[in-house]
């Protein structure tokens, strides 16, 4: 590889997260945010090191940067992570010989089981999303919670969902992940309607105010297509009006769909299929149950 600035480089790496790697494109905004901290963790001590000049000193400066500013361990080991890669991938390109952080080991954090909805705050999100006005943005924001919860996917596969994947006949989406691998997501009937509701009353009319002609699924207040983020902000507003507590994110969904398939019986092979996880051991984190499984096992199973 002939390019060496820093800036070269970065481009280059990105290219290759896109293409070779088949990132998305939020996993590729946040490889790029942690190594534009670090370059400028770099600036800041005035000698403008290129990436292939870096050593031991200025990977401990740069951690004592993020102790100074209380960032967590999972967010440093994150940072950590995307920096070891990015070396790797220099070392490959015959940039450099050495990662120095290849030997960078971060105290390991207490895995937390994954924050899901109980059933009745589950109600009171989708009581909360009818109540949106107007109308329109009612049916969407029914009909988004209802995919999310319905199907397990994941924000970015529900931000590039489009009309043409969808079949409501048969009840069966089939999306895009990571790797740009396919599968097939099957969904309910509550999820058929408040779709068939969304298409009706929602995204056609709101597609014909604001004269918008695209395929993608699910839309903003003026027809064009929602991002991940937008997704993020309207969760967050059904969660304000529905009176509970704490911040929403879409990921609470998907591991709510996978609790509950669980604690309903489907075994550990289908979820993995469902969320699709390369790893099924990514899956196990979901085999924990819920406080109303565990009393209701202990009622079946100790009778005194």
């Amino acid at each position: 590889m002939t390019m060496q600035t820093n800036e070269e480089l970065l481009t280059v790496y990105q290219k290759y997260l896109q293409n070779e790697r088949q990132y998305s494109k939020d996993t590729i905004t946040a490889y790029l945010e942690d190594l534009a901290q670090f370059q400028a963790s770099l600036d800041e001590q005035g000698e403008l090191k290129g990436f292939a000049q870096v050593d031991e000193l200025d990977v401990a400066t740069f951690l004592n940067m993020l102790h100074d500013k209380n960032y967590q361990s999972t967010s440093v080991a994150r940072k950590i992570s995307t920096l070891r890669s990015f070396y790797d991938f220099l070392i490959l390109n015959e940039v450099t010989d050495q990662n120095p952080f290849e030997v960078v080991q971060i105290k390991r954090h207490t895995k937390h089981l994954p924050r899901f909805f109980f059933e009745q705050e589950l109600e009171k999100l989708f009581q909360a999303a009818m109540q949106t006005t107007p109308p329109a943005l009612a049916v969407r924001n029914t009909a988004l919670l209802e995919v999310l919860y319905g199907t397990g996917m994941r924000v970015s596969e529900c931000a590039s969902l489009t009309l043409a994947q969808i079949d409501l006949d048969n009840q069966l989406m089939v999306v895009l992940g990571k790797g740009n691998k396919e599968r097939y997501l099957p969904f309910g009937q509550s999820a058929q309607q408040a779709l068939q509701n969304y298409f009706d009353q929602g995204r056609q009319v709101l597609m014909g105010k604001y004269h918008q002609r695209h395929d993608y699924c699910f839309i903003n207040r003026l027809g064009k297509p929602l991002t991940s983020r937008g997704i993020e902000y309207i969760l967050n507003q059904i969660m304000k009006r529905s009176g509970l507590k704490g911040n929403i994110h879409p990921h609470m969904l998907r591991h709510t769909f996978a609790t509950d398939l669980l604690n309903n019986g489907a075994d550990l092979r289908t979820v993995q299929e469902l969320l699709g996880h390369a790893d099924l051991s990514t899956t196990q984190i979901y085999t924990h149950v819920t406080k109303d499984q565990l009393v209701k096992n202990y009622q079946q199973f100790f009778k005194r």
